[in-house]
């Protein structure tokens, strides 16, 4: 495809025939020469939006950035509605390449009950590989809105699942020929299978219910990054018990190989919350087939700190993600 919008008759045939999932709250969906969406919500809701790029890998870009989209909105305790999306291909991109990337856009909104409501495809000289970034849109009850700010001296600080989820697997995809040189197949096949929990929907549905003060999706900066984030909103200190925090026999050799830190790895598929009684919601969580574990909790003044047997770490602000050391 050459420079420029991408032309009708490709936004018809590799973009529009790609989406079929819709929802009642949309009343203005995609369409040829629509710049704009439109939503109905119920007196009692309040939107809930979040905005995000994919740009540390090309493998499953698409379903990638759908979910972590969606993370982000149920990290607020609201339910997503739809997404805007803003493509940007390099010059002499292939329309197949295109309709892929709508393809498992599409999927994975379906699975997460998601509506693409519109958005821009472009072909330009500025990237020179895709570029997906995406805006979503929740709703949620008034009053009901769940922030990373939450967190109070005393509470619970809980994690779900384990830390280096995304970055697992997308080392695994983007190196699967060298690791599969220097570890088993199927040990780098199960990495690279860790995308199946790249969601934290299911836990922030019922960590919602379980009355939950504070969400955080671990992302960008890893786990290391996202304690300090919830601490410095919500104006806490934290004690964290390092061998706590729960991290599979995978994630642990795939950064001994790369030479990483998977603390400070990206970490998609892996909320941490905080609550007044840790070990209720993290049996609500397991009754749902989600693991989770107290890994520590929040105390009064500043001090963020790392606890490994008698040694005493203290927390950093988020710095540049592990990731980028081995992707660049």
């Amino acid at each position: 495809m050459k420079v420029g919008k991408v032309p009708e008759n490709v936004l018809k045939r590799s973009v529009m025939k790609q989406l079929h999932f819709t929802r009642d709250e949309v009343v203005l969906g995609p369409g040829i020469g629509e710049d704009c969406a439109a939503i109905a919500l119920e007196p009692d809701e309040i939107l809930v939006m979040s905005t995000d790029p994919i740009t540390g890998t090309t493998k499953d870009i698409g379903k990638l950035a759908i979910q972590i989209t969606a993370n982000d909105l149920a990290s607020s305790g609201a339910e997503p509605i739809g997404v805007m999306l803003t493509i940007l291909l390099p010059d002499g991109t292939r329309e197949i390449a295109l309709k892929r990337i709508m393809e498992q856009m599409e999927e994975a909104c379906g699975d997460a009950h998601i509506q693409i409501m519109g958005g821009h495809t472009e072909v330009t000289k500025v990237v020179n590989q895709p570029v997906v970034s995406v805006t979503g849109v929740a709703k949620a009850k008034k009053g009901q809105l769940v922030t990373t700010a939450g967190a109070k001296p005393g509470m619970d600080i809980v994690l779900t699942k384990w830390i280096g989820i995304e970055g697992t697997t997308i080392l695994a995809k983007e190196r699967e020929a060298e690791l599969k040189e220097y570890f088993p197949p199927a040990f780098v096949d199960v990495a690279i299978s860790f995308e199946q929990y790249v969601s934290v929907v299911p836990e922030a549905a019922v960590a919602t219910k379980s009355g939950v003060s504070a969400m955080h999706d671990v992302t960008e900066g890893g786990i290391y990054g996202a304690l300090w984030e919830m601490a410095e909103a919500s104006g806490v200190g934290l004690e964290i018990d390092l061998k706590k925090i729960p991290i599979r026999q995978e994630t642990v050799e795939i950064c001994e190989y790369f030479d990483v830190n998977p603390y400070g790895l990206i970490s998609s598929g892996s909320m941490l919350m905080a609550t007044e009684d840790g070990e209720s919601l993290v049996k609500d969580l397991c009754e749902a087939g989600i693991p989770a574990t107290v890994i520590g909790k929040a105390v009064a003044g500043n001090d963020r700190v790392i606890i490994r047997e008698d040694e005493r770490r203290f927390l950093e602000p988020p710095k540049t993600d592990e990731l980028y050391k081995v992707l660049g």
